[in-house]
């Protein structure tokens, strides 16, 4: 179980996992073995609305780097997700066919989209944001949505 940043903008609690990397666009990464398992962050789920579908891109596809490694249906709107890596998914959540709706309650565990085995994964992981710095974006944003009419 990973530690948490934690803040509350309005009404609303946002939790950044401390054991993984992200990037800007609310992805994260975190390496396992020799994959990469990915998923959305806890701000970005949120911000979207109740996950109704997930589509991933099926095992054997080459990504790059922002390729949309997922397209998430929810009751608001549909989310490209763009991988934080380059390479080839290697595996994806099953839970996604079935109970697609774990990226909300689990966005940092269940709700994982895919493992990937990555091109370059030091290259990448030197593009991705810290725990901390993606804390700070998030937070920034979160303000941002919270004072939209």
């Amino acid at each position: 179980m990973p530690d948490y940043l934690e803040t509350t903008v309005d009404k609303f609690v946002f939790r950044v996992a401390t054991d993984r990397l992200y990037s800007p666009e609310g992805v994260w990464a975190l390496a396992v073995g020799d994959r990469i398992r990915i998923g959305m962050t806890d701000f970005l789920q949120q911000l979207n609305g109740d996950v109704a579908f997930a589509e991933v891109k099926p095992e054997g596809t080459v990504l790059g780097i922002g390729d949309e490694v997922a397209l998430i249906e929810t009751i608001k709107t549909n989310v490209g997700v763009p991988s934080p890596v380059g390479g080839t998914v290697a595996e994806v959540n099953p839970a996604m066919e079935l109970s697609p709706e774990a990226i909300n309650g689990d966005p940092y565990g269940e709700g994982w989209l895919a493992l990937v085995d990555a091109r370059d994964w030091p290259t990448d992981r030197a593009a991705l944001l810290d725990p901390e710095a993606y804390f700070e974006l998030m937070t920034g944003q979160a303000r941002e949505e919270a004072n939209k009419p």
